[in-house]
């Protein structure tokens, strides 16, 4: 287990004081703001932190008793049994402490845009796309977040070719962001006569939500084309110019909306494009910080198998953290908590490891 930083403690508790005695003496209602939300922040990491060392000086209260022969026994011996409980309390308080003060991702509170794509399969895969968007939309509904699609091209017989869609609510980003992979399925198709198991894919992409102080998108580095919109199989036709093609230039992504308003298909195509570039911007701050880059969560790389839907089965196996749950059916309706929990869990071990590995050397 990792060192606490004692002194990164003390300086929490300091600053928490500081901005209890400002916020007394009343100052203007924008300091007023800044100040609380801090404190809102520090609130339950100071009320750890005091907790614990309340815990720890009451251990050390019972060690001394213990080592004081003048107490009598009867005493010494309620403290002998009180020990240990305190002790395993101190422990638990310690590794949420470690939690509490691991490195902060800054998106994990944003919105995020969600994009799925069919991989390999044809139509089974554009039909396991519509599955994954409607797991997800269901989870999102299950915590009030709210699911606006961006963008969307249906399969031929249902399902998706691609989805786009935003996310909205605090901590979306957090909960999602471990999702971006190639989802694998093995199902056998209705139209499968024989009763044969296909394998077919999906590509599933989490980006933080961007906002124009996190990526700034200078006018001369976008090319935007307008063109004709149509739709398939004769529905959603626009006989307008309303399609708009974004081109960024300098990185070559290019994010396609065609709606029926081009003011609102400009405006979604540039949230988009921001949204791909912050996560460029963070993947390209990832690889310079960790030259492999290659820890089991996280790694945000999309052509990496992350997890497979096996239906005959009911089961689900994500690979990364080696986690096999028989609640197939449970999943698919949005209830992917346990999936979740358990990667963000992984990732928290090994934040975890690599400060102890830091400290260490």
């Amino acid at each position: 287990m990792a060192t606490l930083p004692f002194e990164k403690m003390r300086e929490l508790d300091n600053r928490f004081s500081e901005i209890e005695a400002r916020m007394a003496q009343g100052p203007s209602a924008d300091v007023y703001v800044k100040l609380a939300s801090e404190y809102s922040e520090l609130e339950p990491v100071v009320a750890a932190i005091r907790n614990l060392q309340n815990t720890s000086s009451e251990i050390d209260d019972l060690k001394s008793l213990l080592d004081d022969r003048d107490i009598e026994e009867e005493m010494r011996t309620m403290a002998a049994l009180e020990l240990p409980e305190l002790e395993a309390r101190q422990s638990e308080l310690e590794h949420a402490m470690q939690l509490m003060l691991l490195p902060k991702d800054a998106a994990d509170e944003k919105s995020a845009i969600l994009e799925i794509r069919a991989g390999t399969g044809g139509s089974e895969a554009a039909l396991f796309a519509g599955d994954l968007f409607r797991m997800y939309e269901r989870y999102a509904a299950s915590r009030n977040w709210k699911v606006e699609i961006m963008s969307v091209s249906e399969g031929e017989v249902g399902g998706f070719k691609e989805v786009i869609a935003a996310i909205t609510g605090k901590g979306v980003f957090a909960r999602l962001k471990f999702e971006s992979g190639v989802h694998r399925v093995q199902r056998v198709p209705e139209t499968e006569s024989g009763g044969r198991i296909h394998t077919s894919a999906a590509t599933v992409a989490v980006l933080p939500e961007a906002e124009d102080i996190d990526i700034e998108v200078r006018n001369e580095d976008i090319r935007i084309d307008t063109m004709r919109a149509s739709g398939a199989g004769g529905q959603h036709v626009n006989t307008t110019d309303s399609a708009v093609r974004l081109t960024h230039i300098p990185s070559g992504i290019v994010v396609t909306q065609a709606e029926k308003s081009q003011h609102q298909n400009r405006a979604r195509a540039m949230q988009i494009l921001r949204a791909r570039l912050f996560d460029l911007e963070r993947q390209k701050l990832d690889d310079e910080r960790s030259a492999d880059r290659r820890s089991q969560v996280g790694s945000g790389d999309r052509s990496e198998r992350i997890r497979t839907y096996n239906f005959p089965q009911g089961r689900i196996t994500d690979h990364r953290i080696n986690l096999t749950l028989y609640k197939l059916d449970r999943m698919m309706v949005g209830e992917i908590d346990e999936v979740v929990d358990a990667l963000i869990a992984d990732h928290q071990a090994t934040l975890l490891a690599s400060l102890g590995e830091t400290a260490g050397s």
